[in-house]
């Protein structure tokens, strides 16, 4: 008997992502913008920061604390001297516990204090206004999270409202002309109903911030995963993308055959993908759009 088709839970989605990092050029893409465009972007906030004594930033999820860690180093040779107050909300308790790890590893964070909110963006919005205490940044990253909160267009203009004067909110997110995008446009009946996520793309995120007439400003960015082995019969790195990209755990084991084959056969397509000395490279665009206070 086939085992029923079931979401991943929190703890096999962090194995699921890791699989998906280790074979994409995810990391890699936010490098490139971190290297090219944040010091520019936040080097923005000089004259500003230059009459405060403490710069404070805000990151929403996903398992990226690498990544922030990286805008913190930015932020320090951008704005020598200046003490960074940094907080995290991130509803996973893992990836809580890696960023932590990260942290107590650094010894070149010099003046940055970190604070952890086990929380959803959800959550912590609904603590922010029962307390009444509105704290202002200069600078909020959400990096490939809005796919999962129940109020997209809510949850931006609340954080958006959380930045100070001449605050910039970074939003990371898949691009319209990455593979997420065809497949979720053309091919979402391939996609099991176990993934309760949003299909959202940047023009879905830019359509919101028009509506709110905020200033931004989108780059765009190429990035690849290497999904080759999905098509490989009983492959273990295989059977941890496919989970990943459906969020479905052990979907090659659990799917119906002929919706496992759909799914396989779309992500083949050239809209979706292309063939690289004989490799399955799936494209994984991303969109980095910086909003202004």
């Amino acid at each position: 008997m086939i085992p029923a088709m079931r979401s991943l839970t929190a703890e096999e989605y962090v194995e699921a992502f890791k699989s998906f990092l280790e074979h994409s050029t995810e990391h890699q893409c936010m490098d490139e913008f971190n290297r090219e465009q944040m010091p520019t972007i936040v080097a923005g906030l000089c004259h500003y920061m230059s009459h405060k004594a403490e710069h404070a930033s805000l990151l929403l999820g996903d398992f990226l604390a690498g990544q922030d860690l990286k805008m913190i180093r930015i932020l320090q040779a951008v704005h020598p001297g200046v003490f960074i107050d940094n907080e995290i909300v991130e509803p996973n308790p893992q990836h809580v516990a890696a960023y932590k790890e990260l942290v107590n590893q650094a010894s070149d964070l010099q003046n940055v204090s970190f604070i952890w909110h086990q929380l959803t963006s959800l959550e912590y919005e609904q603590q922010v206004k029962e307390r009444g205490t509105h704290k202002k940044f200069d600078f909020i990253h959400m990096i490939q999270m809005l796919y999962r909160v129940e109020d997209i267009p809510s949850t931006i203009k609340f954080f958006h409202s959380c930045l100070d004067h001449h605050g910039k909110l970074l939003i990371i997110i898949l691009s319209d002309s990455s593979g997420w995008a065809s497949l979720w446009k053309k091919h979402r009946d391939c996609l099991p109903a176990t993934d309760s996520g949003h299909y959202i793309t940047c023009s879905g995120i830019t359509e919101v911030l028009q509506s709110l007439g905020v200033q931004h400003r989108v780059y765009e960015l190429p990035s690849g995963w290497d999904i080759t082995e999905c098509f490989t019969e009983g492959d273990a790195v295989g059977s941890r993308m496919m989970d990943f990209l459906t969020g479905t755990k052990n979907f090659l084991g659990t799917a119906p055959p002929a919706l496992r084959r759909r799914l396989q056969a779309a992500l083949r397509q050239p809209e979706c993908s292309s063939t690289r000395d004989g490799r399955v490279i799936f494209s994984n665009n991303l969109s980095m759009i910086v909003v202004e206070s």
